[in-house]
């Protein structure tokens, strides 16, 4: 008689199931966390990348621009204009223009993020003027 060497059907059916079991407890705490990282990209954009960018043209021209786009291409004829004060039109995370909204008198702004659901009021908007909204601790 020759011995057999392999693994049976009932031990390959052992590892899977332990395999299942450990992915079913590992999974549920990675999903979500990519939302999360995207939320922590969009406001690190609009805290810091794009808010420099305003904050140096605001230097330079004395108010904020109209139009995000004023930051990539002179406006007008603006004699100080010391741009592009951004390499690329910026994005959200989730591929959408980040909405800019400049104060009547030029002074200030608010520049946001829709977040992942796009619209306005959709309960997960990322602004310079608030905290992350519509995520839960």
């Amino acid at each position: 008689m020759r011995a057999r060497s392999g693994f049976t059907f009932v031990e390959i059916l052992l590892v899977v199931v332990i395999i299942g079991i450990l992915a079913a407890m590992v999974l549920p705490n990675l999903v979500g966390r990519s939302e999360e990282a995207r939320m922590k990209v969009a406001l690190s954009d609009i805290n810091t990348g794009i808010a420099t960018a305003l904050d140096m043209y605001e230097l330079d021209n004395g108010v904020y621009p109209d139009k995000l786009d004023d930051l990539l291409v002179k406006p007008g004829d603006l004699k100080s204009w010391n741009g592009p004060y951004l390499k690329k039109r910026p994005v959200d995370p989730w591929g959408r223009d980040y909405v800019y909204k400049p104060a009547a008198d030029k002074k200030d702004y608010e520049l946001l993020s829709y977040g992942r659901t796009g619209i306005e009021g959709g309960g997960d908007t990322i602004s310079n003027k608030q905290a992350v909204t519509g995520q839960q601790h």
